[in-house]
Formats: C-alpha cells, structure tokens, sequence
C-alpha cells in the first residue's frame, strides 16, 4: 500500500465524522477521495459513494432513533420521490451520458471530466449555504410542526436526481428543507436526513449492481472505516457546536470545490 492509499483510506474516517457531527457532507469528501487518492474511475466511484454515504449513515440514524430524533413523517414524504428519481438516474440516465459530453473542435470534456466539474460546482453551492447560515436551533417546544408536503417532496425528487449523478448523500440540501418546510428543530432534522440519505443512497446503488464491475473487498473495506468514523463524529458532536462547525465545514468545501475545478479544467 502506497502513502496515496494510506491518506486515502485514514481519509475514510473522516466521511464518518463529518457525517456524525453535522448530519451530511460525507459525499463532499467520499468521491474527491475516492478519484484522487485512491485512483478509482470518477463514474464507479459516485456508486461507491452511495454505498459508503447510505452504509454509514444508516448506522448513524439509529443513534438518532433511539432518541426519538427522526421524524418519519416527514422523511417519508421526503424519501419515496427521492428513492424514485435516484433509482431511474443510476438505472437510465448516468449510463446515457455521452462521453465525451462536449466536443467543439479541439476541445473535449469527457463524462469523468464533466462529472467531476458538476460535483464541484455542488460543492460551492453547498459551501456557501453552510457559510452563510443564521438558522438558529429551536427546541421541540418552540417549534410547531406543520408540513409543506409540496415542497418537501419536491425537494425530494430533486435531490434525488442530485445523488443519481454525482453519488452525493444531499445531506446538506436535505436538512434545509426539513428545517424549512417541515419545520424540524436542528437535531432532528440532522436524524431525519442520515435515515433518508441511508435509504435513498443504497437504493440508488441497487440501480448500478447490473451496470458496473464493483470491488466488493475493497468497498467493504473502506465503509467500515467510514462507520469508524461516525462513532468518533457521534461523540464529539456532545462537546461542538453545530454551527461552528458548519461554518468552518463550508470554508473546507469551499476551497475543495475549487480545487477540482482547476484541477480538471486547468490543469489537466
């Protein structure tokens, strides 16, 4: 094992923890590591991603169950257009991406290329939504639920096309709309999402099992460490602030979707 795989794998941990401290953003680290680090073809490692995201956070989302922190409601009216879209995306519309996507005379961007590009371009996004939050938290007591079912199952069906193309959890898409339109307190909604990106992630990779080659050994591998890591990310979470470290999370995936930006279209 190489220095590059050694980063790699010790980075696997670190999908865990972030998932256990702020309930999303493990997909931001899962695929540059897996492309970068670990020398995995950019298209199987979004399915890679859905494993280890949909693994990790399911064993993350019964701490949260047993402390009557999921609202099921509301992750039902979340999950069940999400689960569709994400499942028809890895089934029909990955494998129908041309590659490449672009071709206008001497220039080309391949589908590897251009799946990187739109990950990143996710992640500045998402950066900023992290950075620039000033929801404060509300307890259970302050807080009247009442759901948006529209919206909310929109949001749903949208990132669930999100996860198909880019093998990203959504956590950070899906706990802003809970806390909007179902108008969940901060830790539930942080519950409710790793429940819905575990179910929704693994069901997106049901769709890729008869589209690509999967290193069985080495996915179980790296997911182990994961969950490793969602225990360290679990513990900690009693002694950080959500907020805190939301904002210093946004500013590490600010400067990682840059990076790949320059990376793939500069660089190479």
């Amino acid at each position: 094992m190489n220095a590059s795989e050694i980063v790699g794998f010790s980075s696997s941990v670190l999908i865990g923890v972030s998932l256990g401290l702020i309930g999303g953003g493990g997909s931001i680290l899962t695929l540059p590591v897996l492309v970068y680090l670990l020398n995995v073809n950019p298209v199987l490692s979004t399915a890679y991603s859905l494993f280890v995201v949909g693994t990790t956070s399911l064993v993350g989302s019964a701490s949260y169950m047993k402390k009557r922190l999921v609202n099921y409601r509301a992750a039902l009216v979340f999950a069940i257009p999400s689960f569709i879209s994400v499942f028809l995306t890895r089934k029909y519309l990955v494998p129908a991406i041309p590659d490449p996507i672009l071709h206008l005379g001497g220039f080309a961007i391949s589908k590897n290329v251009g799946i990187m590009v739109f990950f990143a371009l996710i992640m500045l996004a998402a950066s900023y939504s992290m950075i620039k939050s000033k929801q404060e938290e509300k307890t259970d007591d302050e807080q009247v639920l009442t759901f948006n079912y529209p919206m909310i199952a929109l949001e749903g069906g949208l990132v669930g096309i999100l996860t198909g193309i880019v093998g990203a959890g959504g956590g950070f898409l899906i706990i802003p709309a809970l806390v909007l339109f179902a108008k969940l307190p901060m830790k539930s909604a942080v519950g409710t999402s790793l429940l819905i990106i575990a179910a929704k992630s693994l069901i997106g990779f049901l769709g890729d099992l008869s589209n690509l080659e999967v290193d069985w050994v080495f996915l179980f591998e790296f997911t182990t460490l994961s969950v490793v890591g969602i225990f360290v990310g679990s513990y900690l979470s009693r002694f950080v602030t959500g907020a805190k470290l939301k904002k210093s999370f946004g500013w590490f995936v600010l400067a990682m979707g840059a990076y790949i930006i320059i990376k793939e279209l500069i660089l190479k």
